[in-house]
């Protein structure tokens, strides 16, 4: 399915004009914010995990706060089809991470080496 993120931004009854804006954009395969290497799924865990739309922007200078609110209720509209999404995302990424364990046991053995000389 694909998703559009257009948001109202206003209706004039003096020019009878709607006009709309996107802020998310799919690139090969995956949800970024329109015109920036911003990926969808960075704002929406950051939301998730309570951070405030001003936090956001700030975390991330490249976009404006509009850019992150328009994020934040193109992910609420969509709410569904991107936890759907994210969790495909999670799930290759530890099908990846432990390839890699496997691939290279060594350097993980001397990883979790240095992490416990750290405490």
């Amino acid at each position: 399915m694909d998703l559009q993120a257009k948001i109202l931004l206003f209706k004039n009854k003096d020019f009878d004009m709607v006009t709309t804006k996107e802020y998310i954009e799919k690139q090969e395969g995956s949800y970024r914010i329109t015109g920036t290497r911003v990926s969808l799924d960075s704002i929406v865990y950051s939301f998730l995990n309570g951070m405030s739309p001003e936090s956001i922007a700030q975390a991330f200078p490249t976009l404006t706060l509009e850019q992150v609110y328009g994020s934040i209720t193109f992910y609420l509209a969509n709410r569904t089809e991107i936890d759907a999404y994210l969790e495909e995302g999670e799930v290759i990424f530890a099908e990846q991470r432990k390839a890699a364990k496997e691939a290279n046991p060594l350097l993980y053995k001397k990883l979790a080496d240095a992490q416990m000389q750290k405490v």
